[in-house]
């Protein structure tokens, strides 16, 4: 994000406010027909005061993904700070995460398009989202830092990594849900983790830890 406005009490107001503008339209017309003079004329400033505070729509986007994570942190300190098993751990944070994203869903899946396109700059795998990701696989530290479960270094260092992959695939079940509350993307979560929590515990079985070595290598292959 190319964001260099100062953050003063009036600065940053003004900011929230192209915030929730652009968020207003993108949900009631779209992504591509949302005009960044649109935002601006919608949230009560100058096209250029719009441009000094976000130089293009994606840096907009990048705002709500900065502010959908900063929710999703404190929203996840509740299972974190009371859960110690693994699979209450994991579950609450990717529960919280449904919480959190609720009011937004039909707003994202009017803007999913452009996030799955690979060289956009709204993709969670760009450059543009290294912030919100990285901020993402932390929270993912936590669930295991804190949590039961027991595993080799290889596949530990690896893992908060592979569960906010594993999040951007329940975000990819959860944009495509219609159900009320989105809850298949609930019902998804509570019986999956703890599969998931079954099958990390049996990578501390002897005959199971060649195949996890051979998974770690294969990750380190593939990553750019």
């Amino acid at each position: 994000m190319t964001d260099t406005a100062p953050r003063s009490s009036k600065a940053e107001q003004t900011r929230q406010s192209i915030i929730d503008a652009a968020m207003g339209l993108f949900r009631s017309g779209g992504y591509d027909q949302a005009t960044m003079r649109a935002i601006a004329d919608e949230a009560g400033v100058s096209v250029g005061n719009a441009y000094y505070y976000f130089s293009s729509k994606e840096h907009l986007i990048q705002a709500y993904y900065d502010q959908i994570q900063a929710a999703h942190a404190e929203a996840a300190e509740a299972p974190l700070s009371s859960e110690g098993d693994f699979t209450g751990r994991l579950r609450g944070v990717l529960l919280a995460w449904v919480d959190v994203a609720e009011p937004y869903h039909e707003f994202a899946g009017k803007f999913f398009k452009n996030a799955a396109e690979p060289s956009s700059p709204l993709s969670p795998f760009s450059e543009d989202s290294t912030a919100a990701r990285e901020a993402a696989i932390e929270l993912h530290g936590r669930v295991l830092d804190g949590s039961d479960l027991k595993l080799n270094k290889a596949l530990r260092e690896e893992l908060p990594e592979l569960l906010w992959l594993l999040q951007m695939g329940i975000v990819l079940f959860w944009v495509h849900d219609t159900s009320d509350g989105q809850q298949r993307t609930r019902d998804l979560v509570d019986q999956a983790v703890p599969i998931i929590d079954r099958m990390l515990r049996l990578t501390r079985l002897p005959g199971v830890r060649g195949v996890v070595d051979d998974i770690v290598g294969l990750i380190h292959l593939i990553r750019p």
